[in-house]
């Protein structure tokens, strides 16, 4: 166990226990704010509400030092220890069609920004039809049904599945490299795998972290970083996946090898069962 295991885990049964909140509020703020977040999309205020519960919650751990959102520009001093940084509501786009939507939260032994390997645990909350979480930390990942606030464990020790069975890629397919698309041809070739993508990175890794496989958001001809954030989905999805034996990569190496410059720097990620993920890095060397 690491010396923060508390914290770690107090931080878990935080999310927990406000996941019920944040969807039960949905119904109700599903308007777009006036604003944008520091990424240039438009916020809408359940973005708003989960960010702010959250930061109030987690911000209020004795051993949580440090707390920053993708909604915000500047992170928040909070005392000392641990920084948290999360991702209130991934996938909020999904909630005026009523798709899957997420929370997720990477704990960081290193102030923010920080590389993907000075994290000390992650977690993601999914909204699908019931409310599950994924927990990693101490070298386990933890799928839990979270119920009136209180978890309760449902598969330990996760690993993916030695047989990959999905994928899901990200981003317009006009914009990918040629690299990427022909790695994509290559793994729509393969009758063994299906097609799996909904348009929220958290319910495409859970697939893959069900199933096994591959998510991508790729690099793209006109955003060779990609579109998702390194502090906020890259490393703490990452760190799942790793946790749980597959792979990450942003097309070079592991994500959570990635020295970040800013807060809200962005990286492609690709994320998923080994074997793809080294048929990938080779397809994009």
């Amino acid at each position: 166990m690491s010396d923060h295991s508390d914290t770690v885990e107090e931080v878990f049964e935080t999310v927990a226990r406000t996941a019920p909140e944040i969807r039960s509020a949905l119904p109700g703020r599903r308007a777009e704010t006036a604003g944008k977040n520091p990424s240039g999309e438009l916020r809408l205020a359940a973005d708003d509400y989960a960010d702010d519960l959250l930061e109030e919650r987690l911000g209020a751990i004795e051993g949580v030092g440090q707390y920053a959102s993708e909604e915000t520009k500047e992170s928040v001093d909070t005392g000392e220890g641990l920084s948290i940084a999360v991702d209130p509501l991934d996938g909020s786009s999904n909630l005026k069609p009523n798709n899957t939507m997420g929370t997720i939260v990477g704990i960081y032994d290193a102030p923010l920004p920080a590389a993907g390997h000075e994290l000390v645990g992650a977690t993601y909350v999914l909204y699908g039809p019931i409310t599950t979480m994924a927990t990693a930390a101490d070298g386990e990942v933890t799928e839990y049904v979270v119920t009136d606030g209180e978890r309760e464990a449902v598969r330990e020790d996760l690993t993916l599945p030695d047989e990959p069975a999905v994928y899901g890629f990200g981003g317009r397919v006009p914009d990918w490299t040629d690299d990427f698309a022909a790695f994509v041809e290559e793994v729509e070739s393969d009758e063994s795998l299906r097609l799996r993508y909904g348009g929220s990175m958290i319910g495409d890794v859970n697939q893959v972290l069900t199933y096994g496989g591959i998510f991508a958001y790729p690099a793209l001809e006109s955003a060779p970083e990609g579109k998702l954030r390194l502090q906020f989905e890259g490393n703490p999805v990452g760190y799942i996946v790793e946790t749980a034996g597959g792979r990450s990569s942003d097309g070079e190496r592991s994500i959570l090898e990635v020295d970040p410059e800013d807060l809200h720097e962005r990286v492609p990620v690709y994320v998923g069962s080994t074997e793809l993920i080294d048929r990938l890095e080779e397809s994009l060397a």
